[in-house]
C-alpha cells in the first residue's frame, strides 16, 4: 500500500469538511465504504450469512467489517477503534435568542473544548433534523455564527488572562434583528430543503467553517477542525477499504463511536452495546456457539486509535522529561499505569510488529506525574468486551482547540499501521 503524503492529506481535508458532526461523519464513512463494495445493512433486518464487506450505521457511529470467505465460527475479529465526535457547542433547545439588535444562538458546551479558540472563527452549524414522520435528515448551515470576542479597547487587561463565562460569553452571533421573531432551526431547515413545519427535533452542533490546510516548511504541518478524532476514522477508512479479506485468519472490523467526549455512555457510544450486538451477529452468521464465541474473543485484538500529545516547545514542562513525541516522527503507543490507556507488554509487541510490517516508526506517549491524562474507548471496549486492547494515535498539538494541529506524515503512517493491523496476517507477526 503507498499513498502520497499530500494527497492523503487533501483527502483528509475532504472528509473533515464532509464531517462538520458525527452524523454527518457516519454517513460520509458509510459513502466511501458503499463506493469500495461494502455492503449497507439494517439493525432491524435480517443480515446476510455470506462472506462479504458490510457496515451498520447507528445514529452517529458506524461499523464495518470483512468476513473472509475462511471465516469459521472460532474465527477472532481485530477491531480499529476511533470515535466521531469532537468538543464544541450544542444547539440548546429554544435556540434562537439574542439582545441589543443582534441575533444569537443559545448553545451548550459540549465536552471540554478550549474555548477561547472558538473566537473569532466562522462556525457552521450541522447535525441532523428530525421530521413528523420519524425520518432524519442531515443538516449543514455553512458558515453562519461567529463568536466575536471583545475588543481590547473595552478590556485593557484581557491578554493577561482571558477566562469565558461558560453561559453569558459563549452564545455566538448569526444575524441581526429582534430575538423574538427569529427562527434558527427554520434557518436551517430552509438550508437544507426542508419544510421548517416539518421539524420535529434536532441534534446540531457547530464546527469550524475553515477547510483543513497543509503548511509549513516542506509542507511537514496540517492544521483542521475535528482531528480529534476524524484522523482515525480517516484511517480506519482507507485502511478497511484496502482489506482483500478472501483468505484472511480474522474477521476485519472498524468501530466508529459518538460521544466518547463526554464519557461514551450512549446508544451508539464505545460504553453501549453496539460493537457487541454487531460481533454477536457476525457470530451468529458463521454459526459459532456461545463458547466458540468465546474462543474468537479469546484470540481478538482492538486498536483503539485517538490522538495524543505531542511535546510543545513553548511548555515542555507539561510533558514527561524523556517521553516525549513529536510530530513527523510517526504514530504513538499511548501508554499509562492507571489503565487510562490500555496498553501492556504484549499489546506494545503487536504493535511494534504490525508497524514493522507496515514499514512504520512508532513513538511512545507517556503522561508527565503532575498533568494527568485523559482516556479513550480502549479501557471501555475492554473492559465491555474483554477483547485485548491497545491504545495509539496520532501526536497533536492545539488538542481540543476549534483548529488542531498535526503532521502530515503521521498522518500516512497512522494508516499504513492501521492497514497492517486490519489486514496482515496474524500467523507471521508479532500478534500471535
Amino acid at each position: 500500500m503507498h499513498l502520497d503524503r499530500t494527497a492523503h492529506a487533501e483527502d483528509l481535508a475532504d472528509f473533515v469538511e464532509a464531517s462538520p458532526s458525527s452524523h454527518h461523519a457516519a454517513a460520509e464513512v458509510a459513502r466511501r465504504l458503499q463506493e469500495s463494495g461494502f455492503t449497507a445493512l439494517v439493525e432491524s433486518e435480517a443480515w446476510p450469512s455470506a462472506a462479504g464487506r458490510y457496515l451498520v450505521v447507528r445514529d452517529g457511529a458506524v461499523i464495518a467489517w470483512v468476513v473472509p470467505a475462511s471465516a469459521t465460527a472460532t474465527t477472532p475479529v481485530r477491531v480499529f477503534g476511533a470515535h466521531s465526535d469532537s468538543p464544541g457547542l450544542v444547539l440548546k433547545p429554544q435556540p434562537s435568542t439574542g439582545a441589543h439588535g443582534w441575533l444569537q444562538a443559545g448553545v451548550e458546551v459540549y465536552g471540554g473544548p478550549l474555548l477561547n479558540s472558538w473566537l473569532d472563527r466562522e462556525l457552521r452549524l450541522a447535525g441532523r433534523l428530525v421530521l413528523d414522520d420519524g425520518s432524519s435528515v442531515l443538516a449543514d448551515s455553512g458558515p453562519l455564527l461567529r463568536l466575536p470576542q471583545l475588543a481590547i479597547h473595552l478590556d485593557r487587561d484581557v491578554n493577561e488572562g482571558l477566562a469565558l463565562d461558560r453561559q453569558r460569553q459563549t452564545q455566538p452571533v448569526w444575524g441581526l434583528g429582534a430575538a423574538a421573531s427569529a427562527d434558527l432551526v427554520g434557518e436551517i431547515a430552509s438550508t437544507s430543503g426542508v419544510d421548517a413545519a416539518r421539524v420535529r427535533g434536532f441534534d446540531l452542533v457547530t464546527a469550524d467553517a475553515a477547510r483543513g490546510r497543509i503548511f509549513g516548511q516542506d509542507d511537514v504541518f496540517f492544521a483542521s477542525g475535528r482531528l480529534d478524532d476524524l484522523a482515525s476514522v480517516h484511517a480506519g477508512v482507507v485502511a478497511l477499504g484496502e482489506v482483500a479479506g478472501a483468505d484472511a485468519d480474522h474477521v476485519a472490523v472498524l468501530a466508529v463511536f459518538d460521544h466518547e467526549e463526554v464519557g461514551s455512555a450512549s446508544r451508539s457510544g464505545a460504553a453501549g452495546p453496539f460493537l457487541e450486538d454487531v460481533l454477536a451477529r457476525i457470530g451468529i452468521a458463521l454459526g459459532a456457539s456461545p463458547e466458540e464465541r468465546l474462543r474468537a474473543t479469546a484470540a481478538s485484538w482492538c486498536v483503539s486509535s485517538d490522538v495524543g500529545h505531542s511535546v510543545h516547545p513553548n511548555y515542555p514542562e507539561k510533558h514527561d522529561p524523556v517521553v516525549r513525541p513529536v510530530l513527523g516522527s510517526g504514530p504513538i503507543l499511548k501508554v499509562n499505569a492507571n489503565q487510562r490507556y490500555t496498553t501492556d507488554g504484549p499489546g506494545t509487541a503487536a504493535w511494534h510488529g504490525w508497524c514493522a510490517q507496515a514499514g512504520v516508526t512508532s513513538q511512545t506517549f507517556v503522561s508527565n506525574n503532575s498533568v494527568p491524562c485523559g482516556s479513550t474507548i480502549g479501557p471501555i471496549t475492554a473492559t465491555r468486551l474483554g477483547i485485548r486492547t491497545l491504545d495509539v494515535g496520532i501526536p497533536l498539538l492545539s488538542m481540543h482547540s476549534a483548529r488542531e494541529l498535526a503532521g502530515t506524515s503521521d498522518l500516512v503512517d497512522l494508516t499504513l499501521a492501521a492497514a497492517a493491523f486490519l489486514g496482515g496476517d496474524g500467523r507471521s507477526s508479532a500478534a500471535r
